[in-house]
């Protein structure tokens, strides 16, 4: 399996200089300026449909290389205030331009997408075994549909299905992950 920071993403769309800035931030995010990185990929994402749906990826991997490096939300904070700004002038977005309409609506999907599992799946890891010892019928329902989402959902990304395979295995290992499935979940590639 190969991980989010050793895939190789689809930015040849950029000039050498920004692709460097990119590549920096997707490894090592608080040696570069986070805002104008958000700025860069919101940018880009407007204007290029196979950009933003690969934007999502990106900016996922950012956000939990942060997090895991600083223990600082400053991409996200920037990369949400953007997508605010670009959110209150949708009407004159859509108006002026259907492609970007369309390329700031996938954008999000695939940003909220990453979001909402790796939420989830956060939030299982802290707490999934108290509320199970709570409520096993029901963590056995919410599995279930975990399950279904993981091999029914066809328009997951290959990133939220990695994670709801992720917290299904740590569930059925008893909410333990083995130290071969934590080195295949979150192995660290270097160059």
């Amino acid at each position: 399996m190969e991980n989010a920071t050793k895939e190789e993403y689809k930015i040849q769309s950029f000039d050498a200089k920004t692709q460097q800035l990119l590549k920096t931030a997707l490894k090592d995010p608080s040696s570069v300026d986070l805002e104008k990185v958000a700025n860069l990929i919101v940018d880009q994402s407007l204007k290029d449909q196979v950009f933003s749906k690969e934007a999502g990826r990106i900016c996922f991997t950012i956000v939990q290389a942060e997090g895991r490096q600083a223990g600082s939300n400053v991409f996200r904070r920037n990369l949400l205030n953007r997508l605010q700004q670009e959110y209150k002038t949708r009407e004159e977005t859509r108006s002026r331009s259907v492609q970007e309409w369309v390329c700031y609506v996938t954008f999000i999907c695939n940003i909220f997408d990453y979001l909402k599992v790796d939420c989830l799946v956060m939030q299982l890891h802290r707490i999934g075994d108290q509320l199970e010892k709570m409520n096993v019928q029901r963590m056995d329902e919410l599995f279930f549909l975990l399950r279904d989402g993981f091999f029914l959902q066809n328009e997951l990304s290959s990133l939220a299905r990695l994670l709801l395979l992720e917290i299904l295995e740590f569930r059925a290992s008893g909410w333990r992950l083995s130290d071969s499935a934590q080195k295949y979940y979150y192995s660290e590639v270097t160059d």
